[in-house]
């Protein structure tokens, strides 16, 4: 692990599980749009590198409300054309990134990752799918967080629906997906809804809703054996996608 600066002098940080060079993929970190760096998704970083034997490019992007909308997306879509990587992947915030980034290149006709992985993603900036509410309390991701931090990532409240990949009119020609959501999460049902509208634009769609789980699992294997078990699942979906 060493980390590099990348275009317009991001701070980037890369993972090789062997000397050899493997597919490289490019990691947005979660946070709301207003937290987490290269430190707080080291871990997972270094398990995606292991057990998908790739090599991960970690994007430290500007952060809200700082850098509102949409910074954070132009940042990552400077690094898919710098780095050129076979998938692009991230959790909550950061899978949301992921999939923006890709709409940014598909939109100017320009080269997409061949892969997309989006753990438990933000879709639809207007919090208007029925779990937001549902679970949106006594869970890991509280309505109220996901609430003031979308205002902070798009303070004028007009940017939402066209800053919302669930609600983009056409996502034909975007890259295979794997999606991976949770049952007592408030994100739950724009990321199946997100899964479902990919398909119906035929893009190949690995989709799996983890049951009993909560938002952000892939940060608590350590401490649940129901989420290390749904995280091998993760990870040997990524496999599958990335072997075509």
């Amino acid at each position: 692990m060493r980390d590099v600066e990348g275009p317009d002098g991001l701070r980037l940080r890369h993972y090789r599980p062997a000397e050899q060079a493997r597919p490289r993929v490019v990691f947005a970190h979660g946070g709301g749009f207003v937290l987490g760096d290269l430190d707080t998704h080291d871990r997972i970083c270094r398990r995606l590198a292991d057990a998908c034997d790739v090599e991960v490019l970690a994007v430290e992007y500007r952060l809200a409300p700082e850098h509102p909308y949409p910074a954070a997306i132009d940042d990552v879509a400077a690094v898919l054309r710098w780095a050129r990587p076979v998938a692009v992947a991230g959790d909550s915030a950061g899978g949301y990134l992921a999939t923006m980034a890709c709409l940014r290149l598909r939109d100017a006709g320009e080269q997409l990752p061949e892969a997309q992985v989006l753990m438990f993603p933000n879709t639809d900036l207007t919090l208007a799918q029925p779990s937001v509410v549902d679970e949106g309390s006594g869970h890991a991701l509280d309505t109220d967080f996901l609430t003031w931090a979308v205002a902070q990532w798009t303070p004028r409240a007009a940017d939402r629906v066209p800053a919302s990949p669930l609600l983009v009119a056409d996502l034909h020609g975007m890259p295979a997906t794997v999606i991976v959501t949770a049952e007592h999460d408030a994100l739950r049902d724009e990321g199946n809804a997100y899964a479902r509208r990919l398909a119906e634009a035929g893009v190949r769609v690995l989709h799996r809703q983890e049951p009993g789980l909560e938002h952000n699992f892939i940060q608590q294997d350590a401490t649940s054996e129901e989420a290390a078990a749904a995280d091998e699942r993760l990870f040997a979906d990524i496999r599958t996608l990335l072997r075509g």
